[in-house]
Formats: structure tokens, sequence, C-alpha cells
């Protein structure tokens, strides 16, 4: 009998030790907008070049084959950054736009679609101000998505969202 007694014991251990690896491995990934360029890839810098009083030409998005880091797609990852709404009403947005720094798309020209998320979230959220930042949890993809505003490397499927805190 204390041999079975042990024996679990042992077994509790071990599965117990399993479970919170698994728990572990589920966490998101905390990502940066840096970690959505591949290695290598010579990005344009289009937050310093961007001119918020420019003419039409100013407004083209640029680099539009800027290449997504393939090994990305399908992680469970957190991502902060800034919201450009695209659907939901007053009270909660359910689609928007992750970039990198506010006013992107809206004030100033589109950044490459690989600084660009396009995001969805079930239920939508509540977002109290566009200037500020936030920190988006979910699964993201290299899937591309185009719209009026702006042509997207990624997509995500949130699962939540959070105010950006250093």
């Amino acid at each position: 009998m204390q041999y079975l007694q042990k024996l679990t014991v042992v077994y509790l251990v071990i599965f117990s030790s399993i479970l919170s690896l698994n728990s572990f491995a589920n966490e998101p990934k905390e990502i940066f907008w840096e970690d959505l360029i591949p290695k290598g890839h010579v990005q344009i810098d289009t937050q310093n070049q961007a001119s918020h009083e420019g003419t039409e030409q100013n407004w083209v998005q640029p680099d539009l084959d800027a290449p997504v880091v393939k090994e990305l797609n399908g992680q469970s990852v957190s991502l902060p950054g800034f919201v450009v709404p695209l659907e939901g009403d007053s009270e909660v947005i359910t689609e928007f736009l992750l970039v990198p720094y506010f006013g992107a798309c809206i004030h100033v020209p589109p950044p490459p679609p690989n600084q660009i998320v396009h995001v969805t979230i079930k239920g939508g959220v509540p977002i109290e101000s566009l200037y500020d930042a936030i920190v988006v949890t979910g699964v993201i993809s290299t899937e591309t998505w185009s719209g009026e505003i702006a042509q997207v490397g990624y997509k995500m499927t949130a699962i939540g969202v959070a105010p950006f805190e250093l």
C-alpha cells in the first residue's frame, strides 16, 4: 500500500508539472513592431518621414511588398499600439487597425503593410481615447487584408484589449 501511495504522489507531481508547462506554453508571446519585420529586411521609416500637412502624393502607402514574419502565423501574442477604428458604434468597436504610432492612417500616410494589424474582436471592446496606446492579445496570422485606408500584412483575432502601461 505504501508503494502505491508513493507511486500516486509521483504521478501527481509529474501530471501537475505537465499542466503547469502547458499553461506556460499557452501564455501569449509579447512582441513589438520590430518583430513583425523579417530579419535582414530594410524597412522604410515612414513615421519620421510623414508630414502632417502634405500633398495628396504624400498619402501613398509605401513598400506594399513589405514581407511578413511567417513564423508568427498562428501564434498567441500581445502587441501594443494605437487604434484606427473600422467597425463599431459609440460604445464599442469590433474591428480596427492596430498601428505602431498615433495618427498612422488618419493624420499621416499608413506605414508599410507589415506594420499594420487588422484586428477583430467578438463582442467588441470599448476604446476610451484614440490618443492612448493599448495592448491587444490574440492569435496573429500572416493573412493580408485590404481596405480603403491601407493594405495590411497581418490579421489578429483578439481575445483581449488593455491599456498600455510602461
